[in-house]
């Protein structure tokens, strides 16, 4: 761990100079208490950095929450072992494919049977937050279940004794988005309109007690379950599909869920405080958390060790070193290839942005992690599922 300033406490080992500039803006907001933690997978994010933990009093900054509501982490241990598992896997690639709406925009043609009583809870909690999601998107109910695009993906992968793990990464999709990029724009009316000077437009924060407060909290905690809810419904999909595959049931031995684009009221050194997990999970001692490599790298099982001074955190993937048009012009199809070798899955140039080459090294992070949280697996991937 660094200490960069009283205010911003750094556990990155790998850290660019923009980056850090990032942090340190918006460590020096006054009401950050009592310090703003920097994780090892800390990169350039939209107004605040993404891999930071932002502890706030009596106010929050919609946009350091993130515009993907609740995305995050499933994984299910099944009973599974390499060896049991049939030698085509393209097949099972192309069935999830076929039963997950992939890509930004691409939602479900209809409510599966499945997603009914997720869509029906969703519904009496909009209801109760008094709000309807249709002012945001008009059939916001197609989206449950549906992956979406960028870094978002669907695994089947492996631990160290060649157990079997169903891994899937998705947020809260379009609705999520809607709502996150209307409160943002809320919060930056009300600076202006109260001539709030900010070191970023982005920065712009909500004061608790305000209507606007209040109401952004309603919704954004309605996003974070929707974002729960569509991990387990794909999850459900993900394992019949499996299982079909397979030739067999799948008997869950564990199943993980877990946000990484978050915020909750916690205490922490001895004050309530709103922390924003942007790009990080809560690791208190003994929380179960799962943290992704990039695709065709190792991804972690993890165990939360409780440190104080992270505020009960740690990173949640291995974080980019290129941005998207970075790597793009950087990289080839065919290094793609290479990178993801005995390993099934659609290759196509769209996913250049995404070589691991793109990422820091996972096991790096993990590395600079070691003091936030234990490591119960680590695995291997042997299917990748991605969005366009």
């Amino acid at each position: 761990m660094e200490t960069i300033s009283p205010k911003l406490l750094n556990w990155a080992s790998i850290l660019d100079d923009k980056t850090r500039e990032q942090a340190v803006m918006t460590a020096g907001l006054p009401f950050i208490y009592p310090h703003l933690a920097l994780m090892p997978d800390a990169h350039l994010g939209k107004g605040a950095t993404v891999g930071s933990v932002i502890p706030t009093l009596l106010a929050i900054i919609p946009a350091a929450v993130g515009v993907d509501i609740g995305c995050g982490m499933i994984a299910v241990r099944t009973q599974y072992s390499v060896k049991d598992l049939p030698k085509d896997r393209k097949g099972l690639r192309e069935d999830i494919e076929r039963v997950i709406p992939l890509s930004a925009g691409h939602n479900n043609r209809k409510v599966l049977s499945t997603a009914e009583p997720r869509i029906a809870e969703l519904k009496r909690r909009a209801a109760k937050a008094g709000f309807n999601p249709a002012q945001y998107v008009a059939q916001w109910e197609l989206q449950l279940g549906s992956l979406g695009s960028g870094n978002h993906f669907i695994e089947v992968s492996a631990d160290e004794d060649d157990g079997v793990w169903l891994f899937l990464h998705s947020g809260s999709r379009g609705i999520g988005n809607r709502i996150a990029q209307h409160h943002i724009g809320v919060a930056q009316h009300v600076g202006r309109k109260h001539q709030i000077r900010l070191p970023h437009p982005d920065l712009a924060y909500l004061d608790e007690g305000t209507q606007q407060f209040e109401r952004y909290i309603a919704e954004l905690r309605w996003a974070q379950h929707f974002a729960l809810l569509n991990r387990e419904e794909m999850m459900d999909r993900v394992t019949a599909q499996f299982s079909r595959w397979v030739g067999g049931p799948v008997q869950e031995r564990e199943r993980i869920n877990c946000h990484h684009n978050f915020t909750q009221q916690e205490t922490h050194y001895g004050k309530p405080v709103w922390v924003s997990r942007k790009g990080a999970i809560k690791a208190g001692h003994g929380d179960p958390g799962l943290i992704p490599g990039s695709m065709g790298t190792a991804s972690y099982v993890v165990e939360g060790r409780g440190n104080p001074a992270s505020l009960n955190s740690s990173p949640h993937g291995a974080g980019r070193e290129y941005s998207r048009n970075a790597a793009r012009k950087t990289f080839t199809l065919e290094e793609l290839k290479r990178a993801m070798r005995g390993i099934e899955f659609r290759a196509s140039e769209t996913f250049i942005d995404e070589i691991p080459a793109a990422y820091k090294p996972i096991d790096q992070v993990m590395q600079d992690a070691a003091d936030l949280v234990t490591v119960r697996h680590k695995l291997r991937q042997l299917v990748n599922v991605k969005g366009n």
